[in-house]
């Protein structure tokens, strides 16, 4: 059947076939420029996490909007005229910026201790840096000492300020997404008719234009503040560096297209060179990067026109399709040598047809085990995974597909290849590693032996981390912006502790409103001012919202994660209540004096020292914290589950609850749920390799031993990880499921020509040497030229590509050895047929 499409069809009308293919390829290409590159949170979230949901409405409750920070460093005075004059000009530029709601700095908080004053006297007149009359000595102290601002604001050292740039919360952008979930919601539950599916799909299409508008937008910004801060350093002796989560996801989408263009030219560079060295012949250089480009342009295509973006997770998928298609076209190339040696007579035609139906069944279940090797990604909880694996399996089918149709063709337009004499010298390589596999057969045993012992030690050292930090080189201007901010001005990654407290607990008592016996005359006075005040206000509940047990509630928490070496900065109500004790000589603040402050504060100090930590309305208060990102050894699902055991200890459920959030409980939820799905589901996926080597050999020996060699490379690449110290994190959790992607291909044609040669000589031995001299060595091309091309990505700026490459590597390695080394020797010992 397939003979005659060849013969009758493809191969009849060649010329016609191959401008279908191109004329295909040009409109895929259309859809090419709309594939988009997305390194956004969203991108890196579980579907229906619930923590996302919920530190979703906590930002929306308690003021805290996304932000991107600014470094300023200078090695003078910080509050010299000159630099307060240029952080102003810095904070004037920024402001003119869109999407700017406000700005944080030391020019722009509340001074509360400089000089220390009454509440009274401080809500009534609260003072900054640019206020008139300012002692600068007093600020300096304040800003060292104060638990608000030191190593927040300020750093240890007083040569480091940050600069908060505060973002307008999109609401457009925050109500698609919540619409989109409670369809999502209708969806898992199977109760969308049709008039809401029909209203979902145009919501999907809406959120993500909205989204990829907000995404340029978003890129512009860090471009724009990235130039003020490079004409404010040629101009200043101060250094400037950017820090937070967008602009994080920013550069990494850069470091990602920045890759994906200078390493792709100069690995095809690579192949070029490998290519023809190895086959010596211009067109076994032009036909296969010509296949594998019309391949990607295609797969390319189909994305596009699925929607389906790359994210930082899938970013590698060309180099990915790269290996499996160069892979299947070398073998037809090494088939089509061998045919001609072979069958020197024959047309043309005859040898090309011969090649691609030879190779066509081997060739084919190649592509069903890559894809049954990918399937682990599926069981995904995260989007951008689950496209992953959908992304590698529509690749390889168009590899296959691709490869078999302009293979043929493209073979025709060239007249034969040279045909050389054969010398005893060819096939030299693999012919002698086919001598070592009966002469160190224990020798081989023993080695995978080691290697398996290696493997199982170096998995049970694996991390389960994610450290943003950690993607970028140290001499990176990112990773150095990163540090600085981290270990200067109180850590990166926010983690937050959220305290309801519950309508039936004594927290709801009034509080006490008479005075201790130790008030002066102005105290009660005051005191009585501000009951007749709040009498006739609609602040009647909120005056008896501060309690004594809530205030010691909050300064527990806040104390007990202040205490822990991860845990940088700590802000709270209870750091407000710290300050109050300088204002009100040396005494504890009380109910009322905070309700003061929450009532005359003017609102934009309130958003800067109370409102991002209480919540009266839904009677809950937050404990703000960041983590040190860069801590050695820092193991954040152990930190995360050590709070979460301790802070059990510290509520009682009958009067208050509480709740971990923010972004580290959000991306370690994402983290485990990977580990979980990809780990767990190896079994599964070996099982059905199995059973697909049982249905393709027929042959009970034949599909244990393919399995035990296709096992052996993602043993060891777990066993590198762990012994390298290289964590299981979003970008390196899927290397298992490439690495029995790769490892397959060359198991399945060894296997499929080992039995071809042992049918015509009914002898093991000479079986496994003449399999080693025909597809051994398009094995060894193969591994070759992906190895030496792949080993260029160590060279990135970008950790991730550096691991994909570095393991790629191994990957490969571990591959062809095992299929040169152990695989014949199990095949020979088992006589395996």
């Amino acid at each position: 059947m397939l003979g005659i499409f060849y013969d009758k069809y493809l191969l009849r009308y060649s010329k016609f076939s191959f401008a279908i293919l191109l004329l295909f390829m040009v409109v895929m290409l259309n859809f090419v420029f709309k594939l988009e590159i997305d390194t956004s949170a969203e991108t890196l979230l579980l579907k229906d996490d619930k923590d996302l949901a919920f530190t979703r409405e906590i930002s929306k409750r308690f003021t805290a909007p996304d932000f991107i920070l600014l470094a300023y460093s200078v090695e003078d005075d910080l509050l010299s005229d000159e630099n307060i004059q240029n952080i102003q000009n810095i904070q004037n530029e920024i402001l003119k910026l869109k999407n700017i709601e406000s700005i944080t700095s030391i020019l722009t908080v509340p001074l509360l201790q400089s000089p220390a004053v009454s509440i009274k006297e401080l809500v009534s007149d609260v003072k900054t840096l640019k206020s008139v009359a300012i002692d600068k000595k007093l600020v300096k102290q304040e800003f060292l000492t104060s638990p608000i601002y030191k190593q927040n604001l300020v750093s240890k050292d007083f040569k480091t300020t940050s600069i908060v740039v505060n973002l307008t919360r999109d609401e457009k952008y925050f109500s698609l997404i919540n619409k989109r979930d409670s369809f999502l919601n209708l969806e898992k539950k199977g109760t969308l008719n049709p008039e809401q599916l029909l209203e979902f799909e145009n919501l999907k299409k809406e959120l993500k234009a909205y989204r990829d508008i907000l995404r340029v937008e978003n890129h512009q910004l860090i471009v724009d503040l990235r130039k003020i801060i490079q004409d404010f350093e040629k101009s200043t002796n101060a250094k400037i560096v950017l820090g937070g989560a967008n602009m994080v996801a920013d550069d990494m989408v850069e470091f990602v297209k920045t890759d994906l263009s200078t390493f792709g030219y100069v690995i095809v560079g690579l192949l070029i060179i490998i290519l023809y060295i190895l086959f010596q012949e211009i067109r076994w250089v032009i036909i296969p990067l010509f296949i594998c480009t019309v391949s990607i342009i295609i797969t390319s295509g189909f994305f596009g026109l699925f929607s389906w973006e790359i994210t930082v997770i899938s970013s590698n998928f060309i180099s990915l399709q790269l290996i499996m298609n160069m892979s299947l076209v070398v073998h037809l190339v090494i088939k089509y040598k061998e045919l001609l040696f072979l069958n020197s007579n024959d047309t043309q035609k005859e040898i090309v047809t011969q090649t691609v139906l030879s190779m066509w069944k081997p060739s084919f279940f190649v592509v069903i085990t890559t894809i049954a090797g990918f399937s682990s990604l599926v069981f995904s909880s995260i989007v951008p995974i689950i496209t992953f694996g959908w992304m590698m399996s529509v690749g390889i089918v168009v590899s296959l597909l691709i490869t078999f149709l302009l293979f043929p063709i493209i073979l025709l337009f060239f007249p034969k290849s040279k045909m050389q004499t054969k010398k005893k010298e060819e096939f030299l390589f693999t012919s002698y590693v086919a001598s070592l596999v009966f002469e160190y057969k224990k020798t081989i045993l023993f080695v995978t032996f080691v290697v398996v012992v290696f493997s199982l030690t170096g998995a049970m050292k694996l991390r389960v981390e994610n450290s943003f930090i950690d993607y970028f080189k140290q001499d990176t201007q990112i990773y150095q912006g990163m540090k600085l901010i981290d270990q200067k001005l109180g850590g990166t990654t926010p983690l937050d502790v959220i305290i309801t407290f519950k309508e039936n607990s004594d927290e709801v008592e009034s509080i006490n409103l008479e005075t201790n016996g130790q008030n002066n005359e102005e105290d009660e006075e005051e005191l009585e001012s501000f009951e007749d005040e709040f009498e006739s206000s609609d602040e009647d509940d909120k005056q008896y919202w501060f309690t004594q047990s809530k205030m010691d509630k909050i300064r527990l928490v806040h104390n007990y994660l202040d205490s822990l070496d991860p845990i940088g900065k700590v802000l709270s109500l209870a750091t407000l209540l710290e300050v109050g004790k300088s204002l009100n000589d040396g005494k504890e603040l009380d109910g009322v004096a905070l309700a003061l402050i929450n009532k005359e504060l003017p609102l934009k100090y309130k958003k800067v020292i109370l409102t991002p930590y209480v919540d009266i309305d839904n009677n809950m208060a937050r404990i703000s914290t960041r983590v040190i990102d860069s801590l050695e050894n820092l193991e954040r699902d152990k930190l995360l589950k050590k709070i979460d055991k301790d802070l059990s200890k510290l509520f009682t459920t009958q009067y208050e609850e509480y709740k971990i959030s923010n972004l580290l409980v959000i991306y370690n939820n994402m983290l485990q749920s990977l580990f979980d799905s990809q780990i767990k589901t190896i079994g599964l996926v070996v099982l059905i390799l199995f059973v697909m080597f049982l249905i393709l050999f027929k042959n009970l020996k034949i599909a244990f031993i393919a399995i035990v060699v296709n096992t052996v490379p993602v043993g060891v690449i777990f066993g590198f990880m762990g012994w390298m110290n290289i964590p299981l994190d979003m970008m390196t959790i899927t290397i298992a499921a490439i690495s029995i992607g790769i490892a397959v291909d060359d198991t399945i044609h060894y296997i499929h020509r080992f039995r071809i040669e042992y049918k015509k000589t009914q002898d093991l031995k000479l079986s496994i040497y003449n399999a080693h001299k025909s597809i051994g060595q398009a094995m060894f091309y193969t591994s070759t030229i992906i190895m030496i091309g792949f080993s260029i990505l160590v060279l990135s700026s970008f950790i991730p590509t550096i691991y994909f490459g570095l393991l790629t590597v191994v990957a490969m390695f571990m591959a062809i050895a095992s299929d040169l080394l152990l695989l014949p020797v199990l095949l020979f010992l088992f006589r395996a047929k």
